[in-house]
C-alpha cells in the first residue's frame, strides 16, 4: 500500500484535463504507441465529437520512481458544470487531485468549485498550469492566481504543456511525494465504495469500486450493503487500457468486479460492498443524494416502446449516476417518463444518448424546474411538471427555486452581464475585483430564468471568456402562471408551462406565433391560443387548405358562386369539428427555440 497512489484530475472545461491524462499514459508506458489516439480515455463517440468529457474514466498506471515501482490510480473527470456529480464521486476515491489552470485562460468558476469539492475531503492539491506553450499563455500573471487562490509558494505551481509534453516528470514526481499513500487495514473485514458501474450487454454489470479495507479474492461471496443482495465474484480485476483479471485486489486499490448482475436496480453508486461471511459493521458514507436542476418529459415517439425505453432508461442510469426519473402520463403524448437533470446539457447528451446507445426515438417535452405551491391549508405541493399544477382557487402562493451564481468575466464584459442577469429577474449581490482585470460577480436568481438559453447568452457578450458555477440556495414566493396552449380548444399539456406573470403574455405571443409555423395545415382552420386560467391573452390561425369551387363557374350570376361558398363553409365548419391536429417533434422543441 505504501507504493499506491489514487489521484484524479479537476479543472474547468477545456483546461487541457484529458490531453494530460493522455501524457502521463504515455510517459508511464501504460498505452503503446500504436494504440495512442488524442483523448485516449474519452471512449464514447458523442465525447469524441464535442470534444468534452461526458465520463469520469479511470486507468492504472506504474511507474518506476528511485528504484521502486509505484501504482497509480488516475481519474480523469468532465470539466462541464452539468457534470459535476460525475467528479464529486471520483474526489470520494481519491487521495490527491491534480488542479489544472490554463495558462492563458487563469482561474475560472468551475476551478474554484471544483477545488473547494477536492478541499471538504481533504484531498491533496497539487496545481499544474497547463498550456505554457501557447504564444498567449501569461505563466508569471497566472501563477500569482494559483498562489492567491490557494495560498501555496509560487514554486510549488508545476508549469506544464500536455501537448508538448512539457514538466511531465515533475507532475510524476510531484504525485509520488505529496499525495499520501490510502490509508486502510488489509487485515479488516473487506470495505469497498462502488463509485461507477457500466452497463455489458454480454456480462451483465460491471460495478467498478474502491477498496477502503480488506481485501477481495477472486470467487469470494460479497454482498452489496444497501440493496442487501449477494453476488459470487466471478471476476475481479484492475482497469488498465482493457480489463485485466488478477486474483486479489488489496486496500486502498481501485478495481472492477463482474458478478452477471443483471437488474439494473440492483447496484447502487456510493454503495459499500462486504464480504458475507465477514461483514465490516459500518458503511462507507456514499454521496449525497443528487439533486436534479432542471426536469423534462421523455416519451417514446411509438407508444409501444413504452418498455423498451424504461429498459434502456435504466442500463443508462448505470452509467449516468445523476439522471433521476419516474413514469409519467400525458393527454397527448400518452405513456412517458419525467427525468430530471442537472442542466440543459446533461437533458442533451441523455437525449443523445438513448437514440445512440439504444435505438430509442424520443420526444422530450418543454423543460422546467421543481416549484412548491403552498396551498390554502398550509400544505405544500411539489410540482415538477406544468400538468401538476393545482386549481388557482387552492393555492395562497408559489415558490420557485432560487440560485446564488458566481461569474467570473473580463471587466470590458461587466455591463452587459449585469443587464442580461437583471433582465432574466437576478439581484446583484456582490462585485469582486480578482484582479485588475479580472471580476467575480455574485447574483441571486430564479432557476427557471437561467434553464434555456442563460449559459449561451452568456458566453456570446462575452466573447467565450465568462465562466458561471451556480448553487441552489432555497425557494422564494414568486408570482407564477400557469399558461396553457389550446389548439383548436384542447389544451396541449405537453407544451404548457409556468411561466413569471410580467413575462407571460410575451412568452405566450412568441409561442403562437412559432406553431403557427410549425403546424402543419389542414382542410379546416385551426385556432392556437395561449390562455391563463380561462383568459385568452394570445391567438394565431393557421389558414384552411381550401379547393377552388369557383373554378367552374365564369361570370354567369353571383349567387350561384355564393351558394358554392356558403356550401364549402358548412363542410369546413363541420370537418373542424371531428378532425384533430396532428402535432409534429419540431412543436414540442419549438418552446426551447424561441429567440
Amino acid at each position: 500500500m505504501e507504493r499506491l497512489r489514487n489521484f484524479c484530475i479537476i479543472a474547468h472545461i477545456d483546461h487541457g484535463k484529458s490531453t494530460l491524462a493522455d501524457r502521463l499514459l504515455q510517459f508511464t508506458g501504460t498505452v503503446a504507441d500504436r494504440d495512442m489516439q488524442d483523448q485516449l480515455l474519452d471512449d464514447m463517440d458523442l465525447e469524441r465529437e464535442r470534444g468534452i468529457t461526458i465520463k469520469s474514466h479511470a486507468i492504472q498506471m506504474n511507474y518506476e520512481y528511485k528504484g521502486d515501482t509505484y501504482t497509480l490510480n488516475l481519474i480523469d473527470t468532465p470539466g462541464h458544470v452539468d457534470f459535476s456529480y460525475e467528479v464529486s464521486r471520483s474526489i470520494a476515491a481519491c487521495e490527491g487531485a491534480l488542479l489544472i489552470v490554463d495558462a492563458s485562460q487563469g482561474v475560472e468558476a468551475q476551478t474554484i468549485s471544483n477545488l473547494y469539492l477536492a478541499l471538504e475531503h481533504d484531498l491533496e492539491i497539487i496545481p499544474v498550469l497547463n498550456k505554457i506553450d501557447l504564444p498567449g499563455a501569461m505563466p508569471e500573471e497566472m501563477t500569482d492566481q494559483v498562489v492567491e487562490l490557494l495560498g501555496c509558494d509560487p514554486e510549488d505551481v508545476i508549469q506544464a504543456s500536455g501537448k508538448e509534453g512539457i514538466g511531465i516528470d515533475n507532475i510524476l514526481e510531484a504525485i509520488i511525494e505529496k499525495v499520501p499513500a490510502p490509508k486502510g487495514d488489509p487485515n479488516e473485514p473487506l470495505q469497498a465504495m462502488i463509485f461507477d458501474s457500466v452497463f455489458n450487454s454480454f456480462r451483465g454489470i460491471e460495478v467498478i469500486f474502491r477498496v477502503f479495507n480488506g481485501s477481495i479474492k477472486k470467487g469470494d461471496k460479497v454482498k452489496f450493503v444497501n440493496t442487501g443482495k449477494v453476488y459470487d465474484a466471478d471476476e475481479i480485476g484492475i482497469l488498465k487500457l482493457s480489463q485485466e483479471p488478477q486474483q486479489e485486489i488489496g486496500a486502498g486499490n481501485v478495481g472492477y468486479l463482474i458478478s452477471g448482475i443483471k437488474v439494473a436496480k440492483e447496484v447502487k453508486v456510493g454503495d459499500t460492498i462486504t464480504h458475507v461471511d465477514r461483514p465490516t459493521q459500518e458503511t462507507i458514507k456514499g454521496f449525497e443524494d443528487v439533486k436534479p436542476m432542471v426536469f423534462a418529459g421523455i416519451y417514446p415517439v411509438d407508444t409501444s416502446e413504452y418498455e423498451e425505453l424504461r429498459t434502456s432508461m435504466e442500463k443508462l442510469q448505470l452509467n449516468d449516476a445523476s439522471l433521476v426519473w419516474e413514469p409519467e402520463t400525458s393527454a397527448a403524448l400518452g405513456f412517458g417518463f419525467r427525468c430530471g437533470f442537472l442542466g440543459m446539457l446533461h437533458l442533451e447528451i441523455v437525449q443523445e444518448r438513448l437514440e445512440r446507445e439504444f435505438d430509442m426515438t424520443v420526444i422530450t417535452t418543454v423543460p422546467s424546474v421543481q416549484f412548491h405551491a403552498i396551498q390554502t391549508d398550509g400544505s405544500i405541493a411539489e410540482i415538477n411538471a406544468p400538468s401538476e399544477m393545482p386549481e388557482p382557487n387552492t393555492i395562497s402562493h408559489i415558490e420557485e427555486p432560487f440560485i446564488r451564481a458566481q461569474i467570473i468575466s473580463k471587466a470590458e464584459f461587466v455591463g452587459p452581464i449585469i443587464s442580461l442577469c437583471i433582465d432574466k429577474r437576478g439581484t446583484i449581490q456582490n462585485q469582486i475585483y480578482l484582479t485588475s482585470d479580472r471580476v467575480e460577480l455574485t447574483f441571486e436568481m430564479p432557476l427557471a430564468e437561467i434553464v434555456f438559453d442563460f449559459f449561451d447568452k452568456l458566453k456570446t457578450i462575452s466573447r467565450g471568456y465568462a465562466s458561471l458555477d451556480y448553487e441552489l440556495i432555497g425557494f422564494k414566493q414568486s408570482n407564477m402562471v400557469k399558461l396553457d396552449i389550446q389548439l383548436n380548444g384542447d389544451k396541449v399539456d405537453a407544451l404548457s408551462a409556468i411561466v413569471h406573470r410580467d413575462k407571460a403574455y410575451e412568452w405566450g405571443k412568441r409561442l403562437c406565433e412559432k406553431l403557427r409555423e410549425l403546424v402543419p395545415r389542414q382542410m379546416f382552420e385551426i385556432a392556437i391560443q395561449a390562455s391563463i386560467g380561462t383568459k385568452i391573452i394570445a391567438r394565431e390561425t393557421v389558414r384552411a387548405l381550401r379547393k377552388n369551387v369557383l373554378a367552374k363557374c365564369y361570370g354567369g350570376d353571383i349567387t350561384r358562386k355564393r351558394k358554392l361558398l356558403e356550401k364549402q363553409k358548412k363542410g369546413k365548419k363541420r370537418m373542424r369539428q371531428v378532425g384533430n391536429v396532428e402535432i409534429p417533434q419540431e412543436a414540442f422543441m419549438a418552446v426551447l427555440k424561441l429567440d
